[in-house]
Parts: C-alpha cells; sequence; structure tokens
C-alpha cells in the first residue's frame, strides 16, 4: 500500500493498522499538504527578515534560554545542536513497528503548514519509511512534556546523517545507508531542529501500537474465555441478551453476544448443569471484558484526536501573521489515556487468571491440575504460579504514572505528564496479557478434553484443530515453558489474521 498523508483529511487508526501490517507500506506527501509546508516555511523566512525581535526557539536559546538571542549567522547551528544534546536517550531500544509509527506520525503532524520545516525534511521522513531506514531510539528519557525531546531527538538524528539506524534488523551507522540508498542529509533550517524534537510522537506511537494490540486481544480474550466456559461447564444464563439490555453497556452488549456466538451450537453447553450459578470470573466476563472494551473506545478516540494535531512548538499561522509560543506538545491527554488502558488491559489478565485457577482446582468432573495421573504428575500446577506472577506485575505496573511530574530545565518545565513512562509500562502490560490468555488458552484446551466425547460449538472446536497442530494434549508431566511459549506463538497468529 501507498500512504498519502494529507492534512486535509482525517488520519484513522483503522490506516494505520493497514500501514503496520503492510511492511512494504509506503509513505508520500499529497500536494495540497506540500504546498501548506512550503507557504508556511516561505512565511517564516520572510518574517526572519523583516522582524529581528526575538522569537521562541528560532532566534533564541530553548528551555529556560529562552531569552538567550541567536545571532542569525547561527541559526542553523543552533537547530543541529539542538538535535544533538538531546539525543541522550538510554535503556532498550524502542520496537521497529513503533519507530514506524513514530516516523508517519511525525510525518503527519508536520503536514499541516504550521511548523516551518522544509518540504525536503519531510520528504526525508517519508524516504526512511519507503527504504525501510529505522532511526535507532531508545525507550527512556522522555517527561512527555515539550513532548518526546529524548526520542525524536534520536528519530531525527538520522536526517544528519548522523546517528544509527536499523536497516534489514541490522544495525549500521546512517552515513553507510545513505550512501547504499543515495540518500543525502538535511541542513537544517531555522526552527526546524524544535519542530522536530517539540510533539508527542513517542507517546502516540506507542498509544496506537497498545490500541491495536488492545482490540485484537479483547476479541481472543472472548474466544479463550468462551473455550473456559465450555471446560468448566458453565451456565449460559448470565451471556442471555436480556440480561444486558437492562444494563446496556455497549462494551458488555458485545461481549455477551460475542460469547453467544462463539458457543452457538455447543453440546457442552446444552446438557444440565448441576449448580445454580458459577463463580465471578465466568458469570461477569461480559461486565469485566466488557469494560476494557468501552475502555479502549475511549482511549482511541482520544488518540484519533491527537495523530491528527500539531504538537510541536512554537506554531506558525499565516492567515494571522502570528508565531505563538504553547502548550501543545504537552503530554497529558495521553498520559490520562494510557494509564486508563493500561489498567483495563490488566484486568483481562487478572480475570484470567482466576479461570485458570479454576480449570486446575479438581472440580466440575476435571482432575487435580488437569492431568490424568495427578500424584505422579503435577500436570499443570505450575502454570497458574506463572499467570500470578505476571498478573501481579501488571498491577504494580498499572500505579499511574499521570499523577507523577518532576521540574526540569531549571525550572521552566515546571510540570510534566511522565506521558512516555505511561506509554512504555502499557506497552509491558499489554505484551503480559497476551502470556496470560495464551496460558488460560493451553488449561482450557487441556481441560474441554474430559468433557469428551460431548463436543463443544464449531466456532471452538474450529479453534481447538488448529490449536493441536501446535500444541497437543498433555498426558504426562512435560516441560512447560516451552508449551506455553507454543501457546503464546499461536495467540500471535491469530493476532495477526
Amino acid at each position: 500500500m501507498t500512504l498519502t498523508i494529507d492534512h486535509t483529511k482525517r488520519l484513522t487508526l483503522a490506516e494505520l493498522k493497514s500501514f503496520l501490517d503492510d511492511h512494504d507500506a509506503k509513505v508520500n506527501i499529497s500536494k495540497v499538504s506540500q504546498k501548506a509546508i512550503i507557504d508556511c516555511r516561505n512565511y517564516l523566512d520572510d518574517k526572519l527578515k523583516q522582524n529581528k525581535a526575538p522569537i521562541y526557539g528560532i532566534n533564541t536559546g530553548f528551555g529556560s534560554l529562552c531569552n538567550v538571542k541567536i545571532v542569525d549567522a547561527e541559526i542553523e547551528e543552533l537547530q543541529i545542536n539542538l538535535v544533538k544534546s538531546h539525543a541522550c536517550g538510554l535503556g532498550e531500544p524502542v520496537p521497529q513497528e513503533v519507530v514506524k509509527l513514530m516516523l508517519l506520525l511525525k510525518i503527519q503532524s508536520l503536514s499541516y503548514g504550521k511548523s516551518g520545516v522544509q518540504l525536503k525534511t519531510v520528504q526525508l521522513l517519508c524516504e526512511l519509511i519507503n527504504h525501510k531506514i529505522y532511526p535507532l531510539v531508545y525507550q527512556q528519557g522522555s517527561l512527555g512534556a515539550s513532548g518526546d525531546l529524548a526520542p525524536l531527538a534520536h528519530l531525527s538524528l538520522p536526517l544528519l546523517g548522523l546517528g544509527k539506524v536499523i536497516h534489514n534488523n541490522k544495525l549500521f551507522d546512517t552515513k553507510d545507508v545513505f550512501q547504499e540508498k543515495g540518500l543525502e542529509p538535511i541542513n537544517l533550517q531555522s526552527k526546524e531542529g524544535l519542530a522536530l524534537l517539540n510533539g508527542t510522537q513517542f507517546m502516540s506511537a506507542y498509544g496506537v501500537y497498545c490500541i491495536l494490540q488492545s482490540e485484537r486481544l479483547n476479541f481472543l480474550a472472548d474466544k479463550i474465555a468462551s473455550l473456559s466456559i465450555d471446560a468448566f461447564d458453565v451456565r449460559l444464563d448470565p451471556f442471555k441478551e436480556n440480561l444486558q439490555k437492562i444494563r446496556p453497556h455497549l462494551g458488555q452488549i458485545k461481549t455477551a453476544k460475542a460469547i453467544r456466538a462463539n458457543l452457538e451450537g455447543s453440546e457442552i453447553s446444552k446438557q444440565n448443569k448441576t449448580q445454580v450459578q458459577d463463580p465471578y470470573s465466568f458469570r461477569c466476563i461480559p461486565q469485566v471484558h466488557g469494560a476494557t472494551k468501552d475502555t479502549l473506545n475511549y482511549v482511541s478516540s482520544v488518540f484519533e484526536t491527537e495523530i491528527n494535531s500539531v504538537t510541536d512548538n512554537p506554531t506558525i499561522f499565516i492567515e494571522e501573521d502570528e508565531i505563538i509560543s504553547g502548550g501543545n506538545f504537552h503530554g497529558q491527554p495521553l498520559a490520562l489515556a494510557l494509564d486508563f488502558l493500561c489498567i483495563a488491559m490488566a484486568e483481562l489478565a487478572n480475570i484470567s487468571e482466576r479461570r485458570i485457577f479454576l480449570l486446575i482446582s479438581g472440580q466440575r468432573a476435571l482432575p487435580p491440575f488437569l492431568t490424568p495421573s495427578p500424584g505422579l504428575n503435577s500436570g499443570l500446577m505450575i502454570t497458574q504460579y506463572s499467570a500470578a506472577s505476571i498478573v501481579s506485575q501488571n498491577k504494580q505496573l498499572c500505579s499511574p504514572a499521570s499523577v507523577d511530574s518532576i521540574v526540569s530545565s531549571n525550572g521552566q518545565e515546571d510540570h510534566v505528564s511522565m506521558g512516555a513512562n505511561a506509554a512504555t509500562k502499557c506497552f509491558t502490560v499489554i505484551n503480559n496479557v497476551e502470556k496470560v490468555l495464551a496460558i488460560e488458552l493451553l488449561n482450557a484446551a487441556q481441560a474441554i478434553e474430559f468433557r469428551r466425547p460431548l463436543k463443544s460449538s464449531p466456532v471452538i472446536e474450529n479453534l481447538l484443530l488448529q490449536y493441536r497442530k501446535q500444541v497437543s494434549f498433555i498426558n504426562k508431566d512435560e516441560i512447560l515453558y516451552e508449551l506455553i511459549q507454543a501457546s503464546q506463538r499461536f495467540i500471535k497468529t491469530q493476532l495477526n489474521d
């Protein structure tokens, strides 16, 4: 696919999903956005010729150095120094998919013609995507306030022919890859370094990636929970449509509908039940999974607004003849939303772990720990330990980053969002959710075999058929981490379908 960035059209999460899923996706800039970028750059050049008054970040220093005037001859050096000095990220490298999104979202933000950059600067960002050249960016270093300064500095270094990039899954010096591809570095003009570094593209890219993964995991969590329902021989009354209508949260309604569809035609579900009701981890699946869906809808709306915004500073308004120094780079809306998503997704793992606990508990005619020979064999006993460890780590990570702040830049930046930390821990939590769901799938697939010869629904039996190609029934104790990893790989194939 070729994604044309056009600031007059709204970029959607669905388009970003297609962009990420297509490893050969290309990017270009529409004619109307090209004109907006050129017009803004021309306006800024004329403004600097006619007006020698200090304009933040254009002919002044940065942060608490905002009152230091820079002479015209040093304006270009100022922008280069900015990128170099701010590239001080640490920690693990940012995943390649997230870097790919960062590049795209920076292009999108610059396309509005409010940032004063050269057209060739934005075009070179496109070339990085088109040639699959991904800057080496680190996870730590952003306070999420002046935007994502350190991560975006690392993202921008290759534009100057500096720093390192990942190409064909190998690490190179930028200059070597540029020479191979025939690409030329940019000579930054006034304002450009600041336009590249100010912005929320690190938080936004992580957020978009987390949203897309969350949508897939929500769908799969309903399907795995449906398998567990039959495996534990649960009543279907709590999933009836009329019960949902009298408490009509959309996520609850959608979840119950999915459970009913997944279990349509199940012989196990139709057999008489001896229990009057079931534990909450089964009975309240619509309410818990549904609340996560509703949260995800809210978070998606926040990020769809953000990715269609201008978030650098200062901002140029040609029509009003104004250059405004404001705070659109502040990540508070994203930090709050990311914390909310982090908590909501952690709940999918919390309730999943409780179902795992019940499946191995020796109830409902299931053998203890789901082994045919308990005692000699420990069966799946310790898989619940692993799940419990992961969900407890998630609980620790769910302490909100957005309530924190710390003073920086000599007091000039005295309130920060910590949105970058919210983003990276949300990423970790969502990866953990995938692991717990993989453990539930392993246990539920094992448990349902003890219901034979009764069958589950066609949907669930097809899921089991595909799953058994990778993970076999466990007759006696095996090395379980290998089976859990195989279960997780199966989930990844389902997520990518």
